[in-house]
């Protein structure tokens, strides 16, 4: 199946260069063409007999022949000079999709990229026979050093699209899945469907006992000390222990009905979805509902963080300390510092500010654009990610011992809204709340006016309409009113958003979903937030007046 999607996409793309040929190729100038996959008798030939055209057997057989003949003037004694590669050459050039900006080539090195070979054992212990299930495009840097990675260790990869996942996740039941928050937040959102659409009876048990199982790793991570907080100040010993034991009463009293809940419940999901080991999320905030949710049904969701700048991993939670709401500490020879966003100073733990990096796999700047690497990475070489974080405080004793050093993200510097009453806006925190609702696909949190918050929608429809039938409100032809749907969407924000530190003012419905197909989503399924707010600007603007 992905195989006919390939061809199928190889004949699009060659379909594009042959209709465009001559403003295409005048600009990309190219010496040869490749063919990765395919026959290249499908090419007209005749549109290409000025460029050198190979396919992946040609590329091969070159490959033998330049062998053959090297290891023939061994043999006779011929010198050969061969052109040496140092760990500082560029390894390869990668374009930054990004959610805002232009994209900027970034050029990683050789030294870059086995950084990342010889350091992510440390996150995914994998064994030779293990199987990776993975759905990124091969030219993101995430998919690159996860597959250089995987073979350097032995390890079988697997590929599947979103079409096919649910389906190869049963069918080759992999030991890890690599991929962006999206997938996680889709198969969360499948399991809840199964368990709405079973039996009343069925239904109230595996919610109460998830409910249960969500109660007891909470006084679990008292007790084993995972408790995040960004207080630099160690709590009390003896009030400290008030609530260790507390903890373990509690643990006590529910481990039998967790027990009961992966026999009777979690059992069925683990066959279901397949990953025996972790699922590995990077490129992209995880939402703190999925990342509990799998963590009470016994699935393991190693959340990391990265930039295509860094190779990209720069940090990760290890699987003997899974850390919800944080990215983990950083990987070996990495230094994470979080700095003043005005005076530029290093700030301490818990406090917040904006992330710089240092270490082995940071780019070596962006290709023929000095200004901005000097602007990333500056005269003291640490690179500015652009992202808002803190760093967990040390504690000898209390409930977050074993948190001190990791990186905690709360969203970018680029999008924080800054209202005119001075007060600054995280829209990321409000849009993983509000999207929690079922009637919510999508939102964009935006700040027009910079008076107040507004919000872009695009409402799941299914659930709007089902919702529609409980709540008896369609009109006598079966259809919903845009109005009744706009109140609705109201009132779950209002619900979902209730302890955000803002709150929504005017919303905007959009029946188009933002995809990466129409360009308002990246190639990792993040929103692209300039494109969004600049697709529907003059709406806003009307909604807004």
């Amino acid at each position: 199946m992905l195989l006919e999607e390939q061809d199928r996409l190889m004949k699009n793309c060659f379909k594009y260069i042959l209709i465009h040929k001559e403003s295409f190729l005048s600009r990309i100038n190219p010496r040869f063409i490749v063919l990765l996959w395919g026959d290249k008798s499908c090419i007209n030939s005749l549109a290409m007999k000025d460029i050198p055209l190979y396919g992946y057997k040609d590329v091969t057989e070159l490959g033998r022949e330049s062998h053959k003949a090297l290891f023939l003037s061994d043999q006779q004694g011929q010198q050969d000079v061969y052109e040496t590669i140092s760990p500082d050459d560029v390894a390869t050039l990668i374009y930054t999709s990004g959610t805002s900006g232009t994209p900027k080539g970034v050029m990683l090195t050789h030294r870059n990229l086995l950084h990342q070979i010889n350091n992510l054992w440390d996150i995914v212990p994998a064994e030779p026979g293990d199987r990776f299930l993975s759905m990124l495009p091969p030219w993101h840097a995430y998919e690159r050093a996860c597959e250089y990675f995987i073979f350097t260790y032995g390890i079988q990869q697997v590929y599947t699209t979103v079409k096919y996942l649910k389906e190869d996740l049963q069918r080759y039941q992999p030991q890890y899945i690599i991929s962006v928050p999206l997938v996680y937040e889709t198969l969360y959102s499948s399991i809840h469907r199964q368990i709405s659409s079973s039996s009343a009876a069925r239904k109230v048990i595996a919610l109460s006992l998830i409910k249960i199982s969500l109660l007891y790793m909470e006084a679990k991570k008292i007790y084993e000390g995972t408790v995040l907080s960004n207080n630099p100040v160690a709590p009390s010993f003896i009030v400290y222990m008030v609530k260790w034991l507390w903890a373990r009463f509690v643990a006590a009293i529910l481990w039998p009905l967790h027990n009961l809940a992966k026999i009777l419940v979690y059992k069925k999901i683990h066959s279901a979805i397949g990953i025996s080991k972790a699922g590995i999320s990077g490129g992209g905030s995880l939402p703190m509902h999925v990342d509990k949710f799998f963590e009470a049904i016994g699935i393991k969701v190693q959340n990391g963080y990265g930039l295509t700048e860094t190779s990209p991993v720069v940090a990760a939670r290890r699987p003997f300390c899974n850390v919800l709401g944080t990215v983990g500490h950083p990987i070996k020879l990495t230094e994470i510092k979080v700095f003043d966003i005005e005076t530029g100073e290093a700030l301490p733990d818990g406090s917040k500010g904006i992330v710089k990096i240092k270490g082995p796999q940071v780019m070596k700047g962006y290709y023929k654009n000095p200004s901005a690497t000097n602007e990333a990475l500056g005269q003291d070489g640490w690179f500015n990610t652009g992202d808002i974080g803190w760093i967990v405080p040390h504690h000898a004793v209390g409930p977050s011992r074993k948190c001190g050093g990791m990186l905690v993200l709360e969203g970018r510097a680029k999008d924080t809204i800054v209202l005119s009453t001075g007060e600054n806006v995280e829209p990321a925190e409000i849009e993983e709340a509000a999207g929690r609702s079922n009637l919510i696909n999508q939102i964009v949190v935006i700040g027009q006016d910079q008076r107040r918050l507004g919000a872009i929608i695009v409402p799941n429809n299914d659930e709007v309409l089902a919702e529609a039938k409980r709540k008896s409100i369609l009109d006598e032809d079966g259809e919903l009113a845009k109005d009744k749907v706009m109140n609705m969407l109201y009132d779950e924000l209002r619900t979902w958003t209730a302890n955000c530190s803002f709150r929504i003012g005017p919303i905007m419905i959009v029946d188009e979903p933002f995809t990466i197909d129409n360009g308002l989503m990246t190639p990792t399924m993040k929103i692209r937030r300039d494109k969004v707010t600049e697709k529907y600007e003059r709406e806003m603007e009307a909604l807004f007046k």
